[in-house]
């Protein structure tokens, strides 16, 4: 594109064609010389505003999952999500042979395997396979607990603790020892007493 000098009354810029002149003349006068035509009666004083909202406002195609109903964009995104009605997994860990209904499911299983750590902390360069992981632990640093308890109001950095510290009001207690049937609130609590029946060795 060949460059044009003009000179505007208002204020001086160089600019890449004659039309960015009409728009920056319009953006001092508040002309606004382009009508959005789709709906309502919007004004618009840049073009390619006008661009920008025929865009939002001219139907998309559509595709639609027989079995549910959900609508999707794009028809790779319809593929994907069929794959939850389906069961299918088609992409297969070369490792341990485990199977993914979504590549980037299979990616982020590899790293079990690699050791791969691509997440590193700003902080204290520490890495992680997760970005999930990287973010509970900025949390240390941060100082950052955004899991509240509804029953007593106290905050915890990880969802897991609150979990975990819920079952105090809750009495549940998930963890059931298979060979005389107690229940724990929490894993640690059943591994300590399984050792009773193993003669302390851990299980």
């Amino acid at each position: 594109m060949s460059r044009v000098e003009d000179q505007s009354s208002e204020c001086q810029r160089n600019l890449t064609c004659n039309s960015n002149l009409s728009d920056l003349q319009s953006s001092h006068t508040g002309e606004n010389p382009f009508v959005k035509y789709l709906e309502g009666d919007k004004y618009f004083s840049q073009r390619h505003h006008v661009i920008q909202n025929q865009t939002v406002h001219t139907p998309r195609k559509t595709f639609s999952c027989s079995e549910c109903e959900q609508v999707f964009s794009r028809k790779a995104s319809l593929i994907r999500h069929k794959r939850v009605h389906t069961g299918e997994k088609p992409f297969k860990c070369s490792f341990c042979d485990k199977c993914f209904s979504h590549r980037t499911s299979l990616i982020v299983h590899q790293r079990i395997h690699t050791g791969e750590k691509p997440f590193r902390c700003s902080e204290c360069d520490k890495c992680f396979p997760y970005k999930s992981s990287l973010t509970c632990h900025q949390r240390t640093h941060t100082g950052e607990k955004p899991f509240r308890c509804s029953e007593c109001g106290k905050c915890f950095s990880q969802r897991n603790a609150l979990i975990q510290h819920h079952r105090i009001h809750t009495q549940e207690k998930p963890f059931s020892c298979s060979d005389c049937e107690q229940v724990f609130s929490y894993k640690e609590s059943l591994i300590a007493h399984q050792r009773t029946h193993t003669g302390g060795e851990a299980i």
